[in-house]
């Protein structure tokens, strides 16, 4: 109730329509007055075409963000960014996950599975390339058929005149405006320090999206290429990879007011969608997925309290379920709480009252709203069907690899440029490792529990969302029992449980798949129709929804008489501001400057407080060496500033004035969890831990001195 009570104080005062943003893409920066705000580097410093800026050092890593900090290819992202690559390096003898790992010399770094790493090289705008391919007179399935299609060629062709690199088209308002991005693409990543959890995660899920905290969120990894410089699978015989510029470490940090930028890869914001989407998003996708999320939780943490083993399988899983899960109920409670959806709805009257007041308009614009607003009331009455049929596929991982082959075998028979996206040529290979990957974390007992439990809940629907394939499938008499037969015969007989026999599947016909008579392949094909059907729906609402987005934004753009800054979607953006406290309550302040007394007062001996005893007994004996905030006499951890940041935005360097790397950022103060849907000021607090901790740490605890080294701070 007190953090609830504080949102409130926050937002009171919140007008939606008229709240700044921050997250400048690269076609924005040029604008942008950086002196003003106290920064001494310039746009120019920062992003120059067809030269050299900063943000030739800004790497997007699997979701994250990361930066170059020295000459040989060494980037610093955060902990739990690399935590899958550590889980997946991990085993019961050598625990990296529980107790760090560090490569002494360049022959020790081991290959981190799954991260990859992208540059922007550049960037180009193809709206017009793609709209000009649509009609008036196309339906809106079409619709999205051809500017997926137009998408597809693009890349394509772009590719073939780039070899090596990666083209990737962003949609930056909905049905509106596109870019395409070149990158550098780096398949070759490797560990080369991630401190023990008890560091990395101090905390753990109790203090995520809380602040003050006192978290060691960063990893240290090396991208490689081949000996000519290209990018190139992992091999013994790649070297380090040399950036067009690397970013200089300082030692000697922040302090409170100074002024900050952070370059980044934010995922997703939805600050330009409608309060119908909104009030979607609050009444049943969120609490629906919150709640799931949750139970999937609890199993897969009692599967694995007693097994290490078995742990290490689920760790990953777990945690990235619990960071959604935990975000959503932030935003569920500051949503009902501070009416949001209201707020929105009465700028849409306003807005709807500007588009009638005059003929032109309304001929235009007059219908957007209702014409979204039906988009989602179909949602609405279709969501118990649809969102438990997309969890029931998701919910058993031989299921889903089942759906994988039947749909590849068949997707492969086409010209590349139809298929479904991860079964294009350029694709194909990933989506075939991140299978694989999936295999080794298996684990039958939970897979078969979460199967269940979406076949139970489907089995619970009301008539008018029913799923009828399953139904079919299991009965409506005694469902658990035919639920429990159908999981003990399919699980008892399939073969999709060897990674062998699993890829070889990819290498067949239609036809052989249909001889295989595999139980989860076959399932997958009876379900397929229904897939298919709802795939089509979704791409007639999507047609629609692009078509009136950018009406939405055209004609609100108008009202407001400015232009907007585009929402997050994952492309490189500029944020910034300054390091700073704020007053979630009246008489209360929070200091934006944590430091290690936090730590030993927080530490109890007992996961997610169990500090290692060598760093505790380096607090004792106060040794601090450089690395000692001047003033407060002790080891900065963990900084607080007024930056506009969210996911995807982890692993950000954080920068100084001069463009120094002074923290690196790994969450957000749970009062901005609503970040995506409305940015203030007030309340918009991101959290980095502080490059003095990260050194402090490498250097004295670590006795990694060789990479301090590296990045010219040793």
């Amino acid at each position: 109730m007190i953090r609830i009570f504080i949102l409130f104080i926050l937002f009171s005062n919140v007008n939606l329509s008229i709240a700044d943003e921050g997250m400048y893409p690269l076609s924005e920066i040029h604008k942008l007055n950086l002196k003003a705000k106290g920064l001494k580097v310039s746009p120019k410093d920062i992003y120059n075409p067809g030269n050299i800026g900063l943000i030739d050092a800004i790497v997007n890593i699997g979701g994250c963000t990361g930066s170059f900090i020295s000459n040989d290819g060494l980037i610093i992202t955060n902990h739990h960014c690399a935590f899958g690559a550590v889980q997946a390096a991990s085993t019961t003898e050598n625990d990296y996950v529980t107790n760090g790992f560090l490569a002494q010399t360049r022959t020790e770094e081991i290959i981190a599975k799954g991260l990859t790493v992208r540059i922007v090289d550049s960037y180009k705008d193809v709206s017009k390339e793609i709209l000009s391919t649509l009609t008036d007179t196309m339906d809106l399935t079409a619709r999205t058929k051809t500017i997926d299609k137009r998408i597809k060629e693009i890349v394509s062709e772009t590719e073939k005149n780039n070899p090596g690199k990666r083209a990737e088209v962003s949609e930056m308002f909905t049905g509106k405006s596109y870019i395409l991005f070149i990158y550098t693409f780096l398949k070759d990543v490797r560990l080369v320090y991630v401190p023990p959890r008890s560091i990395g995660e101090f905390g753990g899920e109790n203090d995520n999206w809380v602040w003050p905290r006192h978290t060691g969120d960063f990893s240290f990894i090396r991208a490689y290429v081949a000996p000519d410089g290209s990018p190139a699978d992992y091999s013994t015989n790649n070297v380090p990879y040399h950036p067009k510029i690397f970013l200089k470490v300082n030692p000697n940090g922040v302090d409170e007011n100074d002024p900050v930028f952070i370059l980044g890869y934010p995922g997703r914001t939805f600050r330009h969608r409608t309060s119908y989407y909104l009030g979607f998003e609050e009444d049943i996708r969120m609490p629906y997925v919150a709640d799931l999320f949750e139970w999937q939780i609890a199993t897969l943490e009692n599967a694995g309290k007693n097994d290490r083993a078995v742990s290490l399988k689920l760790d990953s899983r777990i945690k990235s379920l619990a960071n959604t899960m935990k975000n959503y109920r932030g935003k569920l409670q500051g949503m009902k709480r501070l009416s949001i959806v209201a707020k929105k709805t009465d700028e849409e009257k306003s807005l709807q009252q500007f588009i009638d007041s005059d003929l032109k308009l309304k001929k235009q614009y007059g219908t957007v709203l209702s014409e979204i607003a039906s988009i989602y009331n179909e949602m609405r009455a279709q969501s118990g069907y649809e969102m438990t049929f997309d969890y029931l596929r998701q919910s058993s991982t031989l299921l889903s690899f089942g759906f994988s082959v039947y749909e590849a075998v068949r997707e492969l028979k086409k010209p590349d440029l139809e298929r479904e996206s991860a079964y294009m040529d350029r694709n194909f290979a990933r989506t075939k490792e991140s299978i694989i990957s999936s295999l080794k974390n298996y684990y039958e007992p939970v897979d078969k529990i979460f199967f269940k439990e979406m076949l139970m809940r489907a089995s619970r629907l009301p008539k008018n969302m029913r799923i009828p394939i399953v139904d079919s499938l299991i009965g409506s008499v005694e469902p658990e029992a035919a639920i429990d037969k159908l999981i003990n015969d399919i699980y008892s007989s399939t073969k999709l449980k060897d990674e062998a026999f699993l890829l070889n599947t990819f290498s067949k016909t239609p036809e052989e798949i249909d001889q295989l008579h595999e139980p989860f392949i076959e399932l997958a094909k009876t379900i397929y129709p229904a897939v298919k059907q709802l795939r089509e729906i979704r791409q007639r609402r999507e047609g629609a929804l692009s078509k009136y987005s950018a009406l939405f934004v055209e004609v609100k753009e108008m009202f407001q008489k400015k232009n907007f800054i585009p929402d997050a979607n994952s492309t490189l953006r500029l944020t910034f501001g300054k390091i700073e406290g704020y007053a979630p309550a009246d008489a209360l302040y929070s200091s934006p400057i944590t430091t290690m007394k936090g730590v030993f007062e927080k530490t109890t001996g007992v996961e997610p407080y169990d500090t290692p005893r060598k760093l505790i007994e380096m607090y004792k004996a106060k040794n601090f060496g450089r690395y000692m905030h001047k003033k407060k006499k002790d080891v900065p951890v963990a900084l607080l500033y007024n930056l506009d940041t969210t996911g995807g935005n982890s692993g950000s360097p954080l920068l100084n004035a001069k463009g120094e790397v002074v923290g690196v950022n790994f969450d957000r103060a749970f009062e901005a969890t609503i970040n995506d849907y409305a940015w203030s000021e007030d309340y918009s607090r991101s959290i980095a831990v502080d490059i003095r901790y990260v050194l402090w740490v490498t250097e004295k605890f670590a006795g990694a001195e060789h990479l301090l080294k590296e990045m010219g701070v040793k």
